[in-house]
């Protein structure tokens, strides 16, 4: 156990390099970009670009085995991850150049929800604010109970891992919210919830294992009630120039050895979200580019694995864990080269039925 901690202790420190800030976050109403996004499969097939967002997105069906490869990353390491980080199984939100310490963390995530819920607009007055929402790709559950506990809400959330959704289950018992948040294992592109069910629809770093972009923003719009507010917060790839019809060929190497790591299908930029819930109809679409605020995130991972409970931790936990470990300084590397962004799009879903869904009866006038 000692050998094996010190050669990952040696792989991962070599690997990881000081960050240097990247350029500084910006809020805007995004025109859709002209450039397509890339595809990256899983091992043994190579990135290459996609033809179109959207229409490639539709014909495209899972690489086999990703979903079992994704239950499985997160049942082995949601334990570890609860043990060093806590609850919350994402990103924290940072000032700009922030030096954050240890201490810092769970602020820091619990800053991005508030930020979050910020940017969409989501009310928070007694009679406007969520009484229903649902979490796609809940983790352990920490998103959910905050939002039952900040608005009240029935919360759902569903993860194709078991494990998780049985921790997070446990978890809303022992916080005295059963009754307000509830776990369960499903697919995000087949939702076990009826058309129009949900007042706000949360995504919270999940939208990066969909392997149909189209259809994942599809399902978030079919469950969002009439007005609903959608919040999808995920990784994306930079938006193309226009000189660009795909990604750089060393650009396309750094996904794919990440994707290999994370069980993670089609990479897509922001722009293509963008265009995506513009061909649904969706409304008060925004997009924002906070990779700057999340800069001090990966190192602090990493540091965390550095010591002796997370090395040991790491040692125990199984392969899948400890491959995504060794490429946690990828991940700097494709923040630090603006290839990685991270990204957060909302929109709103009208008040008037969208197509395919039925116009609600007119009152009728004696």
């Amino acid at each position: 156990m000692a050998n094996s901690a010190a050669l990952l202790h040696s792989l991962l420190s070599t690997a990881w390099t000081p960050r240097r800030r990247l350029d500084r976050a910006s809020a805007t109403r995004l025109a859709p970009s002209p450039g397509p996004p890339c595809r990256s499969r899983r091992p043994a097939r190579s990135v290459r670009p996609m033809a179109s967002s959207t229409t490639a997105a539709r014909a495209d069906a899972a690489p086999p085995g990703l979903k079992e490869g994704i239950a499985g990353l997160y049942d082995e390491s949601s334990g570890l991850w609860e043990s060093i980080w806590g609850e919350h199984m994402h990103h924290g939100f940072y000032d700009s150049g922030e030096a954050a310490s240890m201490s810092d963390h769970r602020r820091a995530q619990i800053r991005m929800i508030e930020e979050a819920l910020a940017f969409a607009a989501v009310p928070d007055d007694p009679t406007n604010k969520p009484k229903t929402i649902v979490d796609v790709g809940c983790g352990i559950g920490g998103s959910s109970r905050y939002l039952a506990n900040k608005y009240g809400a029935q919360c759902s959330g569903i993860t194709l891992s078991p494990v998780q959704a049985e921790r997070g289950n446990a978890l809303a018992a022992a916080q005295g919210l059963s009754d307000k948040a509830s776990f369960q294992v499903a697919d995000a592109l087949e939702q076990p919830f009826p058309d129009g069910q949900f007042d706000l629809v949360w995504s919270m770093e999940s939208g990066e294992h969909m392997p149909n972009k189209q259809k994942f923003v599809s399902e978030l719009a079919r469950v969002a009630a009439p007005g609903a507010t959608i919040i999808i917060v995920t990784w994306c790839h930079r938006n193309l120039a226009l000189s660009e019809d795909s990604l750089k060929p060393d650009e396309l190497n750094l996904l794919k050895k990440i994707c290999d790591a994370y069980y993670l299908p089609d990479w897509c930029s922001p722009s293509d979200y963008v265009k995506i819930a513009e061909s649904l109809s969706l409304e008060d679409i925004k997009t924002a580019d906070w990779s700057e605020n999340v800069a001090p995130f990966w190192p602090a991972v990493i540091q965390s694995a550095l010591t002796w409970k997370g090395l040991t931790s790491l040692l125990r936990s199984g392969w899948k864990t400890i491959k995504g470990a060794l490429v946690m300084p990828l991940m700097i590397q494709g923040y630090k080269k603006g290839l990685i962004k991270f990204s957060i799009i909302t929109c709103r879903k009208p008040q008037a039925a969208i197509e395919g869904e039925p116009e609600a009866a007119s009152p009728s006038v004696e």
